[in-house]
């Protein structure tokens, strides 16, 4: 007899346009581990309202998200793929953590706290509560393993312990998921800042390569990219941005550290940095490709986002109806 598969959750906000940190820190990952787990992969619309954005934009994004999935390669037939506001019950799972979650756990949130600073003129509860939906997404579908960047570990973190809470206070009900961390690749950070992480809202627009970009585009924002004056190819922990480089050059041509140090040895930054900048187009270009495809059949896009609202939502039902039920809640049963 087969083992059964564990489960994984992971989802995107469809926020921006996803950049090359967001496809090595989770859409890469979900390709090959589709394979090993039964994957549940959301588009995570709910999350984008914490800060404030144009409705025909949030929408449009939606459908280029789940363009890209399929175009990155996650198969319909094996993966779960859905949009977090189809299904209502991530919001009313929310509302019953909400009652078991404690203000001063949410206000030590390092996202909380730096979203606040850069948001200061919209920082409202949800912004707060991000991690207790974030928790429910998650325990909703009983998910065992959850791929997570270094930054939202301690998002993970509320899960497992509402989960062992909830479990505690009422009886064993939710799996306490686990973290899984790329071995490289965790934490991509900018080209032009590398003390901090790549994101798709930084202002300058050669800090991070966006999967729309293009061929010259993105080996124009490599070219540009921070190093520093050593002209010394090789891993270390004090040298942010040419380890950075490294790791991405790693992450595209799948060779290790040792390899790429290797291949770079006496080579000079101008010629490494064209290198990295043409192996990753070599794979973003394709998938762009891919995904002008895909959206251009509507049909479809909704035909998955209708088969994948149907199968989360059974999923997540049959739990919120556990949970509703050991909380108290009455509900009627239908006479036969």
């Amino acid at each position: 007899m087969e083992d059964k598969k564990l489960r994984l959750f992971s989802a995107v906000q469809p926020s921006g346009i996803p950049t090359i940190a967001n496809y090595i820190g989770a859409i890469k990952n979900w390709v090959t581990l589709q394979d090993e787990y039964e994957c549940i992969y959301s588009i995570a619309d709910l999350h984008t309202l914490t800060v404030k954005q144009v409705p025909a934009e949030l929408r449009q994004r939606t459908l280029e998200l789940l363009a890209l999935y399929l175009a990155c390669g996650v198969d319909p037939e094996k993966s779960v793929m859905f949009v977090q506001s189809h299904v209502p019950q991530h919001a009313e799972l929310t509302w019953i953590l909400n009652t078991m979650t404690y203000p001063g756990e949410l206000s030590r949130m390092t996202q909380y706290k730096d979203k606040s600073k850069k948001h200061a003129e919209n920082v409202n509860m949800g912004l707060m509560d991000y991690p207790v939906l974030m928790a429910a997404d998650i325990l909703l579908y009983n998910a065992a393993v959850v791929p997570v960047g270094k930054d939202q570990k301690q998002h993970l973190e509320i899960a497992r312990d509402l989960a062992v809470r909830f479990n505690n206070r009422y009886s064993p009900t939710f799996t306490v998921p686990e973290g899984f961390i790329p071995k490289m690749g965790a934490n991509i950070m900018s080209l032009q800042d590398p003390e901090h992480k790549m994101s798709k809202s930084d202002a300058n627009e050669n800090a991070f390569i966006s999967m729309n970009d293009d061929r010259d585009t993105i080996i124009r924002k490599f070219k540009r990219a921070v190093t520093d004056s050593e002209n010394l190819i090789a891993f270390d922990e004090n040298r942010k941005g040419i380890s950075n480089l490294l790791t991405i050059y790693c992450v595209f041509s799948g060779k290790t550290a040792g390899q790429a140090e290797a291949e770079f040895k006496g080579v000079g930054y101008g010629d490494f940095k064209l290198a990295v900048g043409e192996t990753v187009a070599n794979t973003i270009c394709p998938i762009a490709e891919r995904k002008k495809q895909y959206l251009a059949d509507r049909d479809y896009l909704d035909k998955i986002i209708i088969e994948g609202k149907e199968k989360a939502s059974y999923m997540a039902q049959k739990m919120l109806a556990k949970v509703y039920k050991k909380v108290g809640l009455y509900t009627p049963e239908r006479k036969k």
